[in-house]
């Protein structure tokens, strides 16, 4: 408090005071914050349907691992139906069911971004540009920097053979086949998890690969005691 010349007092100048003592700053200073926090949950989704862009990781990993877990439902319900082990059976027929499962989820995603519910042409353009891929090799690989075939798909002559194959010696094919697919399917897995634009494609990836892991152990440890070893990656 200081005194003027005509002996009145006036109160001393708030010298250094904080803006943040102001509420209209802290006003606009929230409003700023929270629309910043909007728009970029608005990216995700959160707020309304986000649609991401047909050539985004996330319709690629929808398109490439529907077919890819269609192989391994086929391989799997054949095994389910044929073979005399029921651990063999039982794991057949989770991987049917579940992968079955999964595969509807990422068509229906498909649907709601109205994008091809298949890839037009190869596989996995959608990862990292000239990313080597198991099995790749100049003939494979397309000019747009997709694949012909995914690693750990099974050939038309192999599914033959699975099929010709009688108990017991189906068993052991059975999970050579499984485990090389699953095991090809690991570096897809990955990479949606690590760089979809989309929680629901992230969350997928992470549950696929945890649980193709667990069962990859299994089949590793049901290999062995067959006294088989697991195919080399193509």
């Amino acid at each position: 408090m200081s005194t003027d010349l005509t002996g009145s007092s006036t109160p001393a100048p708030a010298a250094g005071r904080s803006p943040w003592r102001n509420p209209l700053v802290v006003t606009l200073a929230v409003l700023a914050l929270a629309a910043v926090i909007v728009a970029g949950l608005a990216v995700r989704g959160v707020f309304g349907p986000y649609v991401p862009q047909p050539d985004s990781v996330d319709v690629g990993f929808a398109q490439d691992m529907s077919v890819h877990h269609r192989q391994a439902v086929e391989m799997a319900s054949w095994a389910r139906d044929h073979s005399t082990d029921p651990r063999v059976r039982q794991l057949a027929f989770d991987i049917e069911t579940t992968q079955n499962r999964q595969a509807g989820i990422m068509q229906g995603w498909l649907g709601l971004w109205d994008a091809p519910t298949l890839p037009s042409d190869g596989h996995m353009a959608w990862m990292t540009a000239g990313m080597n891929h198991p099995g790749d090799d100049m003939a494979s690989m397309n000019a747009d920097g997709s694949i012909s075939r995914m690693p750990g798909m099974a050939t038309a002559e192999e599914l033959a053979r699975l099929r010709a194959t009688p108990p017991p010696q189906l068993d052991a094919m059975f999970l050579q086949l499984m485990l090389r697919h699953h095991e090809g399917g690991t570096s897809m897995l990955r990479y949606g998890r690590d760089h979809a634009d989309t929680s629901e494609v992230h969350n997928l990836a992470s549950q696929m690969l945890t649980a193709q892991t667990a069962e990859s152990q299994l089949m590793t440890s049901l290999l062995l005691e067959r006294g088989a070893q697991p195919l080399p990656a193509n």
